[in-house]
């Protein structure tokens, strides 16, 4: 079972993706736990203070050390963690790869960032990795957590009915995945290729490898320099 702590000072935000559709049913199933931690229950003083004015001056707060540091000791007190992961726009930008190899962790941490990111030393003494989902800022790391959690949790065996389903998805094998058509067979004058209705199989798979590659030559040529 993979076990996934969420620190985060807005934890409201990750109430709804974790309460629906795939991710639920994972739960549910007992194939993940999600537990979302509010970082201001570790806060300093009476006002549970989780950020402060940056050193040298400049705009914008930066999440203190303390409260990080607090919660972080708490949460791996008894146990080690796969990967303390901080949500960055400056980190390693997620992909597919990175999910696979998440997917087959037991215990993973995701640390939401909010304005100007968080204490350097905590990135030192703590952080595992160092992760941005594209290259544009959020107001928080909270939907980045989310992306992060989902594209993860897929990929648990008996999460999805079908377990070959994310195996054909977008990514996987460095291409796009073919154009998909169902019912019915003739829309508006736009018929389904002849070959998905034929029941040949092997010839089905050819075509679909030969749109695969023709739609990542097209729209995302840097796959295939990979």
């Amino acid at each position: 079972m993979l076990q996934i702590e969420i620190i985060s000072v807005v934890p409201e935000l990750l109430e709804s993706p974790f309460r629906h559709s795939i991710l639920m049913r994972a739960i549910d199933k007992g194939l993940v736990t999600i537990q979302i931690h509010d970082l201001r229950e570790y806060g300093i003083g009476n006002y549970r203070q989780v950020d402060d004015y940056q050193f040298g001056g400049g705009a914008g707060m930066v999440m203190m050390a303390e409260p990080l540091n607090a919660l972080l000791e708490k949460l791996t007190d008894h146990q080690p963690f796969d990967a303390i992961i901080y949500l960055t726009p400056d980190g390693e930008k997620w992909g597919q790869s990175m999910a696979n190899a998440m997917s087959m962790h037991q215990r993973i941490i995701l640390i939401c960032g909010h304005y100007k990111g968080i204490d350097q030393r905590i990135r030192d003494l703590w952080v595992t990795h160092e992760i941005s989902i594209g290259d544009y800022v959020l107001s928080g790391g909270e939907l980045a957590a989310a992306v992060l959690a989902d594209s993860i949790i897929r990929l648990i065996p008996g999460v999805l009915n079908d377990a070959g389903s994310a195996l054909s998805d977008s990514f996987q094998d460095n291409l796009l995945a073919p154009p998909v058509y169902t019912r019915p067979a003739d829309f508006k004058g736009i018929k389904v290729p002849e070959v998905l209705l034929s029941g040949n199989f092997n010839a089905i798979e050819q075509w679909r490898e030969n749109e695969a590659l023709k739609r990542t030559e097209a729209r995302r040529p840097d796959l295939l320099k990979d």
